[in-house]
């Protein structure tokens, strides 16, 4: 997504900076599809759903694609129901046509607005079937479980229908870019690199057929990349930078900046402790309010400390962009907290210099 080069490239090469800096819409369009993945818990939904608020906030249409059936996605975009195989709009405030004015083709999304469609291996199983003249028989096979047995004798063929048909939306260009909620990091290594296993195992038929469209898919990274999602912590840093890694080696596919979510900013005030600042405010305090202002004080202090020094980590561990998003004091993300987020995003994307590399 950003031209920062590869976590490998990193290792080995120096780079120099262009005095020109990204804009959100050239962001957006240096992958087709963006397949956001991260550790279970460190905001993942959340930051697919910001980042998809911040390409149609600038303009460009957006599909977002869930695999496991969460809710967080609709509700961050103020929808109570879960997402379906059918689109399901998000968001309409862009324009309702594209740019010629014309109307747009059958199942794309116009401009400024955010689709959102969850995939799984039956549904794209049974699409499959249908496109290939098997319709009478292609919910019979599906409800006989007929998918699981075949999964049991061709590991990965659940992870190529679903792969298979994010492919197929991305050559329809249904969109500018399609935003991917992969499943957590462990398996998304396994979602990831279940086209190059089954591409090496198939000899021929349009199992192997279809795995090399989508390793072909998930190696351009003029289609594909992949943003991880961390918390600035060292737990979810260390898996973040061996994930980072990992999908270049055994997926070969390229990376984009890794989003640092939960991001708290240092408190504001004077600094003082709590009681001559109550003492400046006119306010009376008894000593346990003020111990516990300044046990809050400090904790807030070594709190940002410890994510600033985990974020330069990562940094010095993980030679890639970082975009911050803000810590959210709210117990569940709706349309306004997510434009807040997709603000965030987009400052971060501004401050990305364009990276050229040079010989060491």
């Amino acid at each position: 997504m950003v031209p920062a080069g590869s976590a490998a490239d990193g290792r080995k090469r120096r780079w120099r900076y262009a005095p020109n800096v990204m804009d959100v819409r050239s962001f957006c369009a240096q992958s087709r599809v963006l397949v956001v993945a991260g550790k279970g818990g460190v905001g993942k939904t959340t930051m697919a759903a910001a980042l998809a608020r911040m390409a149609a906030d600038a303009g460009l249409s957006v599909l977002v694609v869930e695999l496991e059936g969460r809710t967080g996605m609709s509700s961050a975009f103020g929808h109570a129901t879960a997402l379906a195989y059918d689109a399901t709009v998000l968001s309409a405030a862009g324009a309702t046509e594209v740019e010629d004015g014309t109307d747009p083709p059958a199942g794309a999304v116009p401009p400024g607005t955010v689709h959102a469609r969850m995939v799984t291996p039956d549904d794209a199983l049974l699409e499959y079937l249908a496109d290939h003249g098997m319709k009478r028989i292609s919910k019979r096979l599906v409800s006989s479980g007929v998918i699981d047995v075949v999964s049991s004798a061709i590991p990965g063929i659940r992870d190529i229908l679903v792969l298979g048909k994010i492919k197929q939306l991305e050559r329809d260009r249904v969109a500018d870019l399609i935003v991917v909620d992969a499943p957590a990091t462990g398996h998304a290594m396994t979602f990831l690199s279940s086209a190059s296993g089954l591409l090496a195992a198939a000899r021929g038929g349009p199992v192997r057929a279809q795995a090399a469209d989508v390793v072909e898919l998930l190696t351009d990274p003029a289609r594909c990349q992949v943003v991880l999602v961390t918390l600035p912590e060292e737990m979810p840093v260390n898996e973040a930078i061996e994930a980072a890694y990992r999908l270049e080696d055994e997926v070969g596919v390229a990376l984009g900046p890794v989003i640092v979510n939960g991001i708290q900013e240092p408190p504001g005030g004077p600094g003082l402790a709590a009681a001559p600042a109550a003492a400046r405010a006119g306010v009376v305090l008894d000593e346990a309010r003020i111990a516990a202002l300044d046990d809050a004080w400090a904790f807030r202090h070594s709190r940002v400390a410890l994510q600033a020094a985990q974020a330069s980590r990562l940094g010095a561990e993980l030679p890639l962009a970082q975009l911050h998003a803000p810590f959210v004091f709210s117990a569940t993300i709706g349309p306004a907290e997510l434009e807040r987020l997709a603000r965030a995003l987009a400052m971060g994307v501004a401050a990305i210099p364009q990276q050229q590399p040079v010989a060491p």
